[in-house]
């Protein structure tokens, strides 16, 4: 959720109600969304019943993946949620520059001392999703989701990482899974108003005509 991202707090609020209203209970954030108000406002929400909710957040997007980076923004984004434990937590890309060995005995840690009880990947592409797997297996850091790109318009997780995550016995929980609103109809004939008319990599990734004719199709 980017709460904070083109709707204020009391919109925002209204989208968890309504959310948790039709039965949703998995949130999923990072601690690069919205300078921190995403996380921030999410925890605020959840405060009366996080036994019911289930919270996935990222670390290592800005920064890399060196784990003195991620105890840093782990322990902010923790604050943010006021939450002593994150249920899911992803490495939110791939780090070319800080081995992999590291960064995984990092998450393995967090998890033995009870601060996070699952490991996720997220924007990773399949070779380094097992890479990852059989060197986390070494080191007690078992993945168990990863997080892809993934929607009826955006569809090459289809091609290895969704086969990966099978055959792995890993979860795939997708992210734009409407397109960023593209799916919702509110851009048909390129009329409407948001990410894909505002922000310049959300326009260059979804502004492809024959994206916007699949999507007026469906």
């Amino acid at each position: 959720m980017q709460f904070g991202d083109g709707s204020d707090h009391k919109v925002s609020q209204s989208v968890y109600l309504e959310c948790r209203a039709r039965g949703i209970n998995h949130f999923d954030t990072a601690h690069t969304y919205t300078k921190g108000l995403a996380e921030t406002w999410l925890g605020a929400f959840l405060r009366d019943e996080r036994d019911e909710i289930f919270v996935a957040s990222k670390v290592g997007y800005v920064g890399g993946a060196d784990p003195k980076n991620l105890s840093v923004q782990f322990d902010e984004s923790r604050s943010r949620l006021r939450q002593d434990v994150v249920d899911l937590l992803y490495l939110h890309r791939f780090d070319p520059h800080t081995p992999i060995e590291k960064t995984l005995a990092w998450f393995a840690e967090q998890k033995d001392e009870g601060r996070i009880r699952h490991i996720g990947l997220s924007n990773f592409a399949a070779w380094q999703i097992a890479k990852a797997h059989f060197i986390g297996q070494t080191l007690g850091a078992k993945i168990s989701a990863v997080q892809p790109m993934y929607s009826l318009i955006k569809r090459q997780a289809e091609v290895e990482i969704l086969p990966a995550c099978t055959d792995l016995g890993m979860q795939c929980f997708s992210y734009s899974p409407l397109g960023a609103g593209l799916l919702t109809g509110k851009y048909v004939d390129q009329k409407g108003e948001g990410r894909l008319t505002t922000n310049a990599r959300y326009a260059k990734r979804y502004g492809i005509e024959e994206m916007h004719k699949c999507a007026a199709a469906l």
